[in-house]
């Protein structure tokens, strides 16, 4: 990928949520894995925690995130398979104001190239939510990876050239 030597690397501060009605913090690899690729690329943890699949409690942590000014994007991991517990998709789209459609497509694509057809099970999604980038990955350790590296990582690093997510952070909220 491109990258503007030039321009100073500016850590984006990022909480992860992860999803889950069976892990606590000492079983949430795929948050760990997360939280491990975004600390080594530079980026500052702002918080993190685990809820179980309820759409009222991750609307809520969303809500506390997103007028939190320490926090400038929130990654979640899990819930967004098609059984009846998977609500973060549905929780995102609560607090969105506008979707991130290419960010799911994208990681559907991605995906694709390692599970086959089973990536149409994903619903992996992207919204922004007064300023904050949100991003939901599925709950595997393989999708939070592919979601980080193939994706976020560069859209994340404001050297990435021709445009990334960073860049317009500043103009999130105009009007």
């Amino acid at each position: 990928m491109p990258s503007d030597a030039e321009r100073a690397f500016v850590p984006v501060r990022i909480a992860v949520l992860t999803v889950s009605d069976t892990r606590g913090l000492a079983e949430d690899r795929s948050g760990e894995t997360l939280v491990q690729r975004l600390t080594d690329g530079g980026h500052i943890l702002a918080a993190r925690a685990i809820l179980r699949d309820d759409a009222d409690l991750i609307v809520e942590q969303l809500r506390g995130w997103i007028a939190d000014p320490e926090v400038d994007c929130v990654i979640t991991t899990g819930g967004t398979g098609v059984t009846g517990r998977d609500v973060t998709p549905e929780a995102l789209m609560r607090v969105a104001d506008k979707e991130i459609p290419g960010f799911g497509e994208l990681f559907r694509w991605l995906s694709f190239q390692k599970i086959g057809t089973s990536t149409i099970q994903s619903r992996a999604t992207a919204c922004v939510a007064a300023g904050t980038y949100i991003f939901a990955l599925p709950g595997s350790t393989g999708a939070v990876k592919d979601g980080w590296d193939g994706i976020l990582a560069s859209q994340l690093d404001i050297r990435h050239k021709p445009c990334n997510f960073v860049e317009l952070m500043p103009r999130l909220l105009e009007r």
